[in-house]
């Protein structure tokens, strides 16, 4: 479960919230008792904000990815995505 902090807490416990951050997942900041903001780790918050580098360099990103945790696929995780028909029948007439 996500941490959360009313922003007065947040206040007199800020160096204890950031070190909580630099380590775990995000906490979400709330105002009587609504979710208003959340604080992240600058690592997390460049990974969010990293501006959309084109297909090419996403896909190399991916392999990068799949080839550091070690997964594999066979080809047949994607059998039957695609549809192979030519399509609809048209009449020029």
């Amino acid at each position: 479960m996500q941490k959360q902090y009313s922003i007065a807490d947040a206040k007199n416990k800020l160096p204890s919230i950031v070190h909580q951050v630099e380590k775990g997942p995000s906490i979400k900041l709330t105002r009587r008792g609504k979710p208003v903001a959340v604080l992240l780790s600058i690592g997390e918050f460049e990974r969010l904000n990293i501006s959309n580098s084109g297909f090419w360099n996403a896909l190399v990103s991916f392999r990068q990815r799949i080839d550091s945790e070690g997964l594999t696929f066979s080809g047949n995780e994607f059998q039957g995505l695609r549809d192979p028909s030519l399509g609809r029948e048209v009449d020029w007439d």
